[in-house]
């Protein structure tokens, strides 16, 4: 994350939240509220989840006045903006936040669907998973209703609990007016004009299906589960051997006296 230029640690406190949504990268975070800062039913839970959480909340809500040295420092520092970020996911959600992510929302802040189909249509970031440090953040087409990388790497690291699984559908809940037409068109491959027929497509996928079969049969040490183990087969032939007997080769019956009957 950029240094924050300033000539006194008193304009870094007092600052930090200005300083944070303004730095490169953060660009998807929205700009916390004091007042739900600074009361503790918001932040409950948050105490064991993060490293120094006195000192960091003291740094976000700009009271910070600790003396410390500048490797304490830095630590402190990445204990408030993940403190921060955690919050945020909370944040978002309440009517306050979905006003806020809803302006960035119509401003194109978070991006355009990269499918052609989508005609550009506004994304939105979401998480994967609620809990820190499983997966990275992901952008939201309610168009097509898929979920693509950020393109700039400074935004692909982002923790997705940062938003949290629910926000978007949340969203359009609160904003029903906002959920866009659904994207139904599709591309249809062709040659020279004319479509590929459906039946290639068709064998194509049949294929594709079979190997997956087959793999997973060779994982669970069924390669050929319809063979009959070599045992079975012998007995097999045996029973056909006893029940063969009394019929000749052209499978008439045979009398006592020899005579085909």
């Amino acid at each position: 994350m950029e240094d924050f230029n300033s000539e006194t640690d008193s304009d870094y406190t007092s600052y930090w939240r200005d300083w944070f949504i303004t730095s490169r990268g953060n660009e998807y975070f929205c700009e916390i509220d004091e007042d739900y800062l600074t009361d503790r039913f918001n932040l409950t839970g948050l105490n064991t989840d993060v490293q120094y959480y006195q000192y960091s909340l003291d740094l976000v809500t700009d009271v910070f006045d600790l003396d410390c040295d500048d490797e304490m420092r830095e630590q402190i520092e990445k204990s408030a903006r993940h403190l921060y970020g955690l919050v945020h996911a909370r944040y978002i959600t309440t009517t306050r936040g979905l006003a806020k992510m809803l302006e960035k929302y119509k401003k194109g802040d978070f991006g355009k669907c990269p499918r052609v189909d989508c005609k550009s249509g506004h994304l939105l970031p979401t998480g994967m998973a609620d809990i820190p440090n499983v997966q990275f953040v992901k952008l939201y087409c309610a168009k097509c209703e898929d979920l693509y990388n950020p393109k700039s790497s400074r935004h692909s690291t982002i923790d997705g609990a940062y938003f949290g699984s629910s926000f978007q559908n949340i969203l359009f809940q609160v904003y029903p007016a906002l959920v866009p037409e659904k994207s139904i068109a599709r591309y249809e491959p062709k040659i020279f004009g004319f479509k590929v027929h459906a039946a290639a497509a068709l064998q194509r996928w049949q294929d594709k299906r079979r190997e997956e079969m087959q793999a997973r049969l060779k994982i669970a040490g069924l390669e050929n589960p319809f063979s009959l183990p070599a045992e079975s087969a012998d007995g097999d032939m045996d029973e056909d051997d006893d029940d063969g007997e009394g019929f000749d080769g052209e499978g008439m019956e045979i009398g006592d006296d020899g005579a085909a009957q």
